[in-house]
């Protein structure tokens, strides 16, 4: 069985390298490893060493603490909470969009979404 934090982590690499355009392929290639493996990593279904870790750190161009944020408290309820939001490929491409925005309109539509969310 999978351990929360396991999933968790993989949940964050799947995050990562989809918010970057990154495939499997090329994160394998960087790291070195086969794509198949990164997938194992990405379900949670094998855990990452911290040498390994450290590689997916810096080909995703983050830290190590990246991958734990969210994990305050009750491990399962936070990997539970970001995974549906993280499994969503509907939301992941409207961030993913919405950072490809000039930071100044990105503000606007980031207020219009405020007022339009309060009155609904």
């Amino acid at each position: 069985m999978k351990h929360p934090v396991d999933a968790h982590v993989g949940k964050r690499i799947r995050h990562r390298r989809w918010m970057i355009g990154m495939t499997q392929q090329q994160l394998a290639d960087k790291v070195g490893i086969k794509f198949q493996q990164i997938q194992k990593y990405e379900t949670g279904m094998n855990r990452v060493s911290a040498s390994r870790l450290w590689d997916i750190a810096s080909a995703l161009g983050v830290s190590i603490a990246f991958f734990f944020e969210g994990l305050d408290g009750d491990q399962q309820a936070a990997s539970k909470v970001e995974g549906d939001i993280f499994a969503d490929k509907e939301a992941l491409e409207l961030l993913r969009s919405y950072y490809a925005i000039p930071e100044q309109q990105r503000r606007r539509l980031f207020d219009l979404a405020r007022v339009l969310s309060d009155a609904a």
